[in-house]
């Protein structure tokens, strides 16, 4: 790739040579190295605008005005030029940022030198251009009292790693002639260091010939990205505020220069996307560039977890370039990694500007493959459009942020899952709420935690980390094996604030306590689906689940709604677990539905309510 300052601004280096020399190091204009990068900065924004009219203008404009065959392949033909822009834009910041890393290690090795010149020319020394500095007579010399003659040091590049000779010269510039050698030797050495490893990355951000972007591309553009955050490590990366609050995090991001931000985004979308405290909007568009990168780095990958992975984050790219219908809320992505079973996290509407802020958090089995992809996300995506009908001021959030127990045969692995996934899970949920309130534009707005299945049980358990779930003003729980709390109070809204659906059919709310002795059952001839199938029709007398009291009893005192009781487990020849998992959905549960929205909505107290267990 070649463009503004030269080939990347290797030009920049030339006087550097084959070898380099103290004076050729302070001659290295730095301002040049700069000035390239700030090119190149100019060349990336103009590509991110062009992207920009082409997502938010021409794809709108040509879909509301053309029709026909020949308009859908129009829109075909901007969404890969969109792309193109995309990764124009993408290279354009890694070069950018590794032209001023380069200038900003540089100039520290010119300090170094120049300093060492300074104390040298103080000192009546004369610095040699190999780097040797000579030093006049001094002293007295202890029997004939005259000047111990002057020398010439010879610097060490790494002095620390020299032996010590055991000697002590006796004339005392000797030493300062030695000190001031081995920095200029050292500034040298490292500045030499610097020249070839920047050299090597800039060599190799370089575009394929032609005018596609395909998944190739992609790859070696993530490969890029890796080089360049390793050779800028200590030029950015120590800046990012990992330990800090999500306030902190947000003060942060407000103090830095619009520069430093562009380059930030370039080199670690995916620390600045997933940094809770940082505005929705920069969250958006960092995880949009490394989901890029994340497809074409799986791409080159061949093994079971990564082809699930890359169908789902292709899925969800999918979803965020689709033209949006008339109404329906926007798609913000707040979160994506590969780590563990995959981190995703998509809101529909803007949680920084919304009155009303929703967080679902997905349960058992759940992971980033092409089933949430779709599944999760429509239920935050019908969620947010029920809601936004009753205050347009809502956003809704899916929230995969840890690794769900998975098991292949599902019935039975929540009755043996622990609850060691449900605190870690916990606390990351708290992080995220915390950087919701941290980074609304509102004084006080109103959220909701959400919990599906053993979601449920992660919610529960961030009601009982420090001081509950931030900013949280309600809870809903649907499809409950157990919170690990006895009494909706325990939650920390009031027990008015929490609600609870449960369909008469949903297997995972009726799963026996650990006292029944039931879930031995799963190792029977009948196998995990008929062991659970009995327990369904001969439950237990006591009101305990799983993971402690069911939070649809009586005895509970949440806000119970109405659930459609769902497909029963043994019906029609076969198993289903259907019950558990249409909560969400309005065509086949709209009063759960309905009931969920309305919570979202800030409508809670209008909820109808009906007993408990």
């Amino acid at each position: 790739m070649s463009g503004p300052g030269g080939s990347g601004g290797l030009s920049a280096l030339g006087a550097l040579g084959a070898t380099l020399t103290w004076a050729k190091l302070r001659e290295v204009k730095c301002a040049e190295l700069e000035e390239a990068a700030d090119g190149w900065g100019r060349a990336g924004n103009r590509a991110d605008a062009a992207r920009d009219r082409i997502d938010t203008q021409l794809v709108d404009d040509l879909r509301r005005t053309q029709k026909g065959e020949a308009a859908r392949a129009a829109v075909r033909r901007l969404r890969r030029l969109s792309m193109n822009f995309q990764y124009i834009y993408t290279e354009c910041g890694l070069l950018r940022t590794t032209l001023n890393s380069l200038a900003h290690e540089m100039k520290a090795q010119q300090r170094v030198l120049q300093g060492a010149l300074d104390d040298a020319a103080a000192l009546k020394f004369t610095v040699h251009p190999d780097g040797s500095v000579t030093y006049p007579a001094a002293g007295e010399g202890l029997v004939d009292g005259k000047p111990l003659a002057g020398g010439r040091a010879s610097g060490v590049p790494n002095p620390g790693l020299a032996d010590p000779s055991g000697l002590v010269a006796p004339n005392p510039n000797a030493a300062k002639a030695q000190d001031i050698a081995d920095r200029v030797a050292q500034a040298v050495r490292t500045a030499a260091d610097v020249d070839w490893r920047y050299a090597k990355v800039l060599r190799a951000l370089k575009a394929e010939d032609g005018l596609s972007v395909p998944t190739a591309t992609w790859t070696d553009a993530a490969s890029d990205a890796a080089a360049v955050r390793q050779a800028a490590s200590g030029y950015l990366a120590q800046g990012i505020p990992h330990d800090a609050s999500p306030a902190e995090r947000k003060a942060w991001w407000a103090g830095l220069t619009d520069e430093q931000r562009e380059e930030y985004l370039a080199v670690y979308p995916d620390q600045i996307g997933n940094l809770d405290g940082i505005p929705a909007l920069v969250r958006d568009a960092a995880n949009r560039d490394n989901l890029q990168l994340l497809m074409g780095k799986l791409a080159g990958r061949d093994d079971e977890g990564a082809v699930t992975k890359l169908a789902a984050l292709r899925e969800i790219d999918r979803q965020l370039r689709a033209v949006r219908e008339p109404g329906e809320p926007p798609m913000y992505l707040l979160g994506i990694g590969d780590q563990g079973n995959g981190r995703a996290i998509v809101s529909y509407g803007n949680p920084d500007t919304s009155r009303n802020v929703a967080a679902y958090v997905p349960g058992l089995n759940t992971s980033l493959d092409e089933e949430f992809a779709k599944g999760d996300l429509k239920r935050a995506r019908d969620t947010a459009a029920a809601a936004r009908e009753i205050d347009h001021s809502t956003a809704a959030i899916v929230w995969l942020g840890y690794d769900a127990p998975q098991s292949p045969d599902g019935l039975s692995s929540l009755a043996v899952a622990g609850t060691e996934r449900a605190e870690s899970g916990a606390y990351a949920f708290r992080g995220f709420m915390s950087g919701l309130e941290t980074s609304n534009d509102h004084g006080d707005p109103h959220m909701t935690a959400i919990g599906h299945s053993y979601g449920s049980r992660t919610v529960g358990a961030a009601t009982q980390q420090g001081d509950g779930i931030p900013g949280v003003d309600d809870i809903v729980l649907v499809g409950s094996p157990g919170l690990g709390v006895d009494r909706a109070e325990d939650l920390g809204v009031g027990k008015d604030h929490v609600f609870v659906g449960a369909a008469d059919n949903d297997v995972v709310t009726r799963l026996p306590s650990k006292e029944q002795g039931l879930l031995a059952a799963a190792g029977r001839a009948l196998g995990p689906a008929g062991s659970l199938a009995v327990d369904v029709v001969h439950p237990g007398d006591d009101d305990d689940l799983w993971f402690g009291k069911d939070p649809a009893s009586e005895d509970f005192g949440a806000r119970r709604f109405a659930a459609d009781p769902g497909p029963p487990l043994i019906g029609l020849g076969r198993v289903t677990l259907d019950a558990h998992s249409q909560y969400f959905n309005p065509k086949l549960d709209s009063a759960s539905a309905d009931s969920i929205a309305m919570v979202v909505a800030g409508r809670g107290h209008q909820v109808k309510q009906e007993g408990g267990r």
